[in-house]
């Protein structure tokens, strides 16, 4: 009897996210044809932004790292 637990919970696990997800893809699916009205352009303007902002930080990122590596006097060159 104990060896059939696992396999009814995996199924019923299975069962409630498939649903879940047809549910959530469904739901979404909806939302993208009732928004139609959005312009191609705001959502190029946001995403260049986003864009700008994620290089900005990873430049800021790599700067902070070799003055941090500079300041614990770590040898940052190239063999």
């Amino acid at each position: 009897m104990m060896e059939w637990i696992p396999i009814v919970l995996v199924a019923f696990k299975v069962l409630v996210l498939g649903t879940g997800m047809f549910f959530a893809i469904k739901w979404h699916y909806d939302q993208g044809k009732k928004g139609k009205g959005r312009e191609k352009r705001a959502v190029l303007r946001a995403g260049g932004k986003v864009a700008a902002v994620f290089v900005l930080s990873l430049l800021g990122l790599v700067l902070v790292t070799f003055v941090l590596a500079r300041m614990l006097g770590l040898d940052l060159t190239f063999p």
